[in-house]
């Protein structure tokens, strides 16, 4: 993590993961009205999450607390994956739109890996 990170809005993981969560909102516009309150509600709040814990980092002082955050991103991730597939299987997404996404996760995943890798080594020195 370079040191002239002055806020989350630097970091590009932040910037990406807030255009994978626009596009789940924009996917998931034309799913099943029934779908509402279930699914679409619950991978739009794990989509969000995943930027928002990054974001976090201003308020924590300490990079232990930011590394925790960094987890919860990944839990949160790890989370809209999962609904995302479940979605492919009802017949939501076509594959490519399913292949596009989890693609895009997959870069935010390891993006958040060296992320972490990088708080370790910076709380380890």
């Amino acid at each position: 993590m370079s040191s002239d990170v002055r806020s989350y809005q630097d970091l590009d993981v932040w910037r990406f993961a807030v255009d994978w969560a626009e596009l789940i909102y924009r996917t998931t516009a034309g799913w099943p009205r029934d779908e509402r309150f279930g699914l679409v509600s619950q991978i739009r709040r794990s989509a969000v999450s995943v930027a928002s814990n990054i974001a976090e980092r201003p308020a924590r002082r300490s990079t232990g607390e930011f590394l925790q955050f960094v987890g919860m991103a990944q839990g949160s991730l790890a989370e809209a994956e999962t609904q995302l597939l479940i979605a492919a299987r009802l017949g939501y997404l076509q594959q490519q739109e399913h292949r596009e996404l989890t693609e895009s996760a997959g870069r935010i995943s390891r993006m958040l890996a060296s992320l972490g890798s990088a708080l370790k080594r910076r709380k380890s020195s």
